[in-house]
């Protein structure tokens, strides 16, 4: 028989029980992925927090690396029973931001509460510039930094783990469920969620099997090994690379840029979209600009069409049965690795159903909010989720009939003056940090919440190195492009990387880079004079 022991302050209980009885019993919904392996903490009277499981944490940003064949649990107590406390679940842009804001704020001795902030990676991805890892502008350290070393000089504490669990009780005076996969029992002063979303491949036969979605560091990693691969399998051979990007909003047309820049004449991108324009909540300027760059790049568009399915084709006598039944046009069956098969289905009456033929399928359609994980499995509706899977907020940020909860980002379903859902982009996830972190320190100093009102500032995308375009809000009509743009968007998101000292390391790398291209573009020049000569 397993033992469980339930630990107090005052003494050690010893349960002589069955552990999966004590799971089942204590937890009914407990993720049966992480065993029987742990162990409950809880205080006499629930003034701190013990945190047991399968992760890592550390006081003042420092954090404890623990192996996945590691089965002990280790635990997690709140350095103060007395000051107030705030859990952030998720550190993307609107949580690590909350975070860094609530460091930054002015409190009183009494009154700064212990801020802990969970993810289950142990990086922070600044999304907006994954397109560079693929152009090899930016190593992933500049764009992918640790917690570990972003919070190091803060008091703000990690726990890395996964979000899984209960929501119910987790604010309450005696809680009684836990919050995530560890089996905690947690009283908190103030819950801020922004867990962010994933990519939605679930939509479509085929595409969580054979696509690759483009939303995290993982994904990039996995693209650009993907891309490597090809690359050396076609070389010195005339048969181009095929790649099939699913989506033409920001997301696709940025992927799809960067990738036809990178392939050249090797390569053959097609882009998918089921608007009959690419970018259709752009600027004016940033559409135009991307046309033009997609064109000049001979990048296919297929517009007005959705993927109705993603099939592979495992060998060579596959592709050319489709080829000679007149289902694949055009398609060359010369190659004996995995290809895929795409059906497009036109999105009105009195276009033809085409088939595309591709060595790599990137998604970048659609996405799920991570909110409804939390949800528990006996009470589903503990919190007022829309459609989308985000919490409904007041203006506050916090989340409706739940005052102690606040939600941001793809976390948040909050509309704007004329009723619209403000849309899931870093940019909103910035502003909404900045009052989360306002608006937790006016509610623990007793002081008015300020409503949250989105300024948009403009919208930037990438078009592969040394291009993009820009159209700021502030000058009516203007679009910055080429190198230009290129320069003032790495710029603007040098200025919005998290913390000073990261800055400063990323803004000499970059510096450094710059001068390395510079250098060597003018030692080609010269040759190509001399030579020439």
């Amino acid at each position: 028989m397993a033992q469980i022991s339930l630990t107090t302050s005052a003494t050690i209980l010893p349960f002589n029980r069955g552990a999966s009885q004590w799971t089942k019993l204590l937890f009914p919904c407990f993720p049966k992925r992480y065993g029987t392996n742990f162990a409950l903490f809880a205080s006499s009277r629930t003034k701190g927090v013990r945190f047991v499981g399968s992760g890592a944490t550390g006081k003042n940003g420092s954090a404890v690396e623990i192996s996945e064949a590691e089965t002990v649990p280790r635990s997690y107590v709140w350095p103060d029973k007395k000051k107030p406390r705030v859990c952030i679940l998720g550190g993307g842009f609107g949580g690590l931001y909350t975070a860094l804001r609530l460091e930054s704020l002015v409190w009183p001795d009494d009154k700064k509460p212990q801020v802990l902030l969970v993810d289950q990676s142990e990086r922070f991805v600044f999304k907006p510039m994954l397109y560079e890892l693929l152009s090899k502008e930016v190593d992933s350290w500049e764009i992918a930094p640790r917690f570990l070393d972003l919070l190091a000089t803060t008091s703000v504490q990690f726990f890395q783990d996964r979000f899984w669990g209960y929501l119910s009780g987790l604010i309450e005076e005696v809680p009684s469920y836990p919050c995530t996969s560890w089996g905690v029992g947690v009283s908190l002063a103030r819950l801020v969620l922004a867990l962010g979303a994933e990519s939605k491949l679930d939509v479509v036969p085929g595409a969580s099997e054979f696509a690759l979605p483009f939303s995290t560091l993982e994904d990039a990693h996995k693209v650009d090994n993907k891309l490597r691969t090809l690359e050396r399998k076609y070389f010195g051979k005339d048969s181009p690379i095929c790649v099939a990007v699913v989506g033409c909003g920001y997301a696709g047309v940025e992927l799809a840029a960067t990738v036809a820049e990178r392939l050249q004449d090797r390569g053959i991108v097609q882009a998918i979209n089921v608007e009959t324009t690419i970018c259709p909540t752009a600027p004016p300027g940033n559409r135009e600009v991307a046309l033009k760059v997609l064109s000049s790049r001979k990048v296919q568009l297929q517009l007005g069409y959705f993927v109705r399915s993603i099939q592979r084709v495992g060998n060579v006598e596959a592709s050319e049965k489709l080829t000679d039944s007149g289902e694949v046009p055009g398609i060359a069956a010369e190659h004996d690795h995995e290809k895929y098969i795409l059906e497009l289905q036109p999105a009105e009456r009195g276009s033809q159903k085409q088939i595309l033929e591709a060595d790599l399928v990137l998604w970048t359609v659609g996405s799920k909010a991570l909110l409804p994980q939390l949800e528990p499995c006996d009470r589903p509706h503990e919190l007022p989720l829309n459609a989308r899977g985000q919490a409904e907020t007041d203006e506050t940020l916090r989340v409706k009939g739940h005052p102690r909860i606040f939600a941001l980002g793809d976390s948040s379903a909050l509309r704007d003056s004329n009723g619209r859902l403000l849309p899931a982009t870093a940019q909103v996830a910035f502003q909404q940090a900045d009052f989360t972190g306002w608006n937790l320190w006016a509610a623990i100093n007793d002081r008015p919440l300020l409503p949250f009102r989105f300024q948009n500032l403009g919208e930037m995308m990438t078009l592969g190195r040394n291009d993009a375009a820009i159209s700021p809000s502030f000058i009516e009509g203007l679009t910055l492009e080429g190198p230009i743009g290129h320069t003032a968007r790495k710029i603007a998101y040098l200025i919005r990387l998290p913390t000073d000292e990261h800055r400063l390391k990323v803004g000499i790398s970059w510096l450094t880079k710059s001068a390395i291209d510079s250098v060597s573009s003018l030692q080609s020049t010269l040759t190509k004079v001399l030579s020439g000569s």
